[in-house]
This record gives C-alpha cells, structure tokens and sequence, in this order.
C-alpha cells in the first residue's frame, strides 16, 4: 500500500478520533459500552507482565539498546533514526494526553495514573513494531512478522483487559504511530 495513502487514512482516523472524544458524548457513551461488551473480567497477571514488558519507559530502554545495537554495526543514522522515531512518538502521546485529558475507565488498576487518550503502551509497542519490520522484516521473514504482530495484539488485549483504556484509546495510539512512523520514515529517506 502506498506509504502516502497509510498516513492519511492514520492522521483521518486520528483526527476523527480526537473530535469525537472531545466533542461527542454519544461515541464516548458507546466506547464506554465497547469497552465494557470487550471486558467482562479483569484477567490480571498475564496481561500485567505483557503490560510491564512494554512499559513505556522501559520501551526507551529497549528503543535504546536497538540503536547500541545499530551504533555497533556502523548504522550510525539508522540508530539515530530509530531513537528520533521513538522519541518522536513519545512526545506526540504526551502532548495528545494533555490536550485531550481523558480520564481512564472506570476500575482501572490503581498502578495506571495519568490520562487515557492514546495509550503509551500501545503507542510505545507499535512504534517499536513498525521499527523492526521496517530494519528487519525482509531479513527475518514471515515467522518474525507474525511474532512483531502477535506480540503487539497481546499488548493491546492487555490494556483493555486491564481496564487501563477504552477502545479508542488503543485505535488512536495505533493510528499516532503509524503517523509518527511515517513522517520520520520520510524524513529518514530525504537525507
């Protein structure tokens, strides 16, 4: 699919997203349902280390050692690069966070502070997802892509079951790194 009609079928879905939780009480009544229909039991402890491992401070952790990694290889720009995408993304979630300021579901664990709108998590996890494919998928093949996928719909399922996000939480965090990771992919490509 054409790298220009992905980032603008994200940012129109993102942007859609945006308007209707800010202004939409019908969607955010019907998110709410979604959410509820989706979650009918809080299944901790597994869906608590997959939410630990992709932590969004310890996706920096990862993010960095990728582009040691890469630095060790001579790769130097494309360590670079790695490290500007993450932090890239990171920055737009923060910033979204404040200007939305989403409260969390209700029966939310108490270990999830801050707002909702878009998950870090899931922010975080498919950044670093699109990151591999992007270094990596035609090397590794299919069984690596389907591990990048698998790993990353497990991160998803853990913030809903962990009641830490509503659907469109998950959606937009999705569809903000798939923006961020183009810009930065074009970016990357210009030099």
């Amino acid at each position: 699919m054409n790298s220009y009609l992905v980032l603008s079928l994200a940012t129109t879905i993102l942007l859609l997203l945006i308007f209707s939780i800010k202004n939409s009480r019908r969607f955010n009544l019907f998110d709410h349902w979604l959410h509820h229909q989706l979650v009918k039991k809080r299944d901790g402890y597994r869906w608590q280390v997959i939410a630990f491992i992709n932590d969004p401070k310890l996706m920096v952790v990862w993010d960095v050692l990728l582009a040691g990694l890469l630095l060790n290889e001579e790769r130097n720009l494309t360590a670079l690069w790695v490290l500007g995408t993450l932090g890239f993304a990171d920055l737009s979630g923060i910033i979204l966070k404040r200007l939305i300021r989403r409260k969390r579901p209700i029966m939310h664990s108490d270990m999830e502070d801050g707002y909702s709108f878009p998950s870090g998590h899931v922010l975080g996890a498919t950044t670093i997802g699109l990151i591999l494919l992007q270094l990596f998928g035609k090397e590794f093949g299919l069984a690596f892509t389907i591990g990048i996928v698998a790993l990353w719909i497990m991160v998803i399922i853990s913030r809903l079951s962990l009641k830490a996000h509503y659907p469109s939480d998950v959606i937009g965090a999705t569809s903000l790194a798939i923006v961020c990771f183009s810009i930065s992919e074009q970016l990357f490509l210009a030099i």
